[in-house]
């Protein structure tokens, strides 16, 4: 479930961003927070990013803003309960965005735990803080 949250959140973060630098909307203003190790069992990792102008803390806000223009918008939401999902684990790792979205409200939950939420991870990656993936 959290996986496709993530996935929901990255989405709407490309959706609400686009590839230029003048606002969008009701504009972009996420709050990511990642846990590398999963949550209660490493710090986490915080950051934001805004877009329309791009800024923030990632390393390159105008390519994650970049990158959320190409997520449809309902990748961000929950994965269906119905949905059949490849039982892959893909890691610990757990992230949070919440804020706005194109003016719209944004709380989705990340994580790797099956092979639909690693899909909604991979779409979000690129407003997700650098980090060294757990080894096992």
């Amino acid at each position: 479930m959290r996986l496709v949250l993530l996935v929901v959140v990255a989405m709407l973060g490309v959706a609400a961003c686009g590839g230029s630098d003048t606002p969008t909307g009701g504009g972009t203003q996420l709050e990511i927070t990642l846990w590398p190790a999963g949550e209660g069992n490493s710090d986490p990792v915080t950051t934001t990013l805004t877009c329309g102008p791009a800024g923030g803390g990632l390393v390159d806000p105008a390519a994650a803003c970049e990158a959320l223009s190409g997520v449809a918008r309902a990748s961000l939401d929950p994965v269906p309960t119905d949905l059949m999902c490849t039982e892959i684990y893909g890691g610990p790792e757990q992230a949070q965005v919440s804020g706005t979205l194109d003016g719209d409200a944004v709380d989705a939950q990340l994580s790797r735990v099956n092979g639909c939420e690693i899909h909604r991870w991979e779409a979000l990656s690129a407003v997700l803080p650098e980090y060294q993936q757990v080894e096992f």
